[in-house]
């Protein structure tokens, strides 16, 4: 159920990008990955998600190459110094972007380290009190066999009395009766 909830949130909010990168081309107002996240109200992690990023990427270079076409007075040089500069800043984004996903797996295992670090702290801890409550157990138990063979041999003697007592008055009723 919530599962089924957050995949639905998640289309919507998908949905409101791409309606959003829509809504600036058609107004004419410059794309970029900030503007369509905050125009639409997501998280900027969002536009850069697989499946997303692809549609701003293509309204701007869709952009471009309407700016381009339409911007007659700007030289050819001025053209391709721009289309340059265009590249540059797409392998640095690129660059950075292998940093940030490397950044985000180094962080993600040391997080991991510190897991099993605090979950091995946890379990060293309750061996320790299992290990405590183990040897209380065994010396109550020790202390229950030392009083179980205690109760026995007074039983025992208690049984060997009775006995005696028995025959003792078995004599006396004989006797008595052989008086009589």
């Amino acid at each position: 159920m919530l599962r089924e909830s957050r995949r639905k949130d998640s289309r919507d909010k998908r949905a409101r990008v791409l309606h959003t990168v829509d809504d600036l081309l058609t107004r004419g107002e410059p794309v970029t990955f900030t503007g369509v996240a905050n125009a639409a109200g997501v998280s900027t992690w969002l536009v850069y998600a697989p499946g997303v990023r692809e549609h701003i990427e293509a309204a701007r270079t869709q952009q471009s190459r309407t700016a381009a076409r339409g911007d007659g007075a700007r030289s050819a040089g001025g053209a391709m110094s721009t289309r340059t500069d265009l590249e540059v800043l797409r392998a640095d984004n690129q660059r950075l972007r292998s940093q940030v996903s490397d950044l985000k797996e180094t962080l993600q295992r040391q997080l991991g380290r510190q897991l099993d670090q605090m979950q091995s702290t946890d379990l060293t801890e309750r061996i320790g009190e299992l290990t405590a409550q183990n040897q209380e157990l065994n010396s109550q138990l020790a202390q229950l066999r030392y009083e179980k063979q205690d109760l026995e041999r007074r039983l025992g003697d208690t049984s060997d009395d009775l006995v005696a007592a028995r025959a003792s008055l078995r004599r006396m009723i004989r006797s008595e009766n052989s008086q009589q």
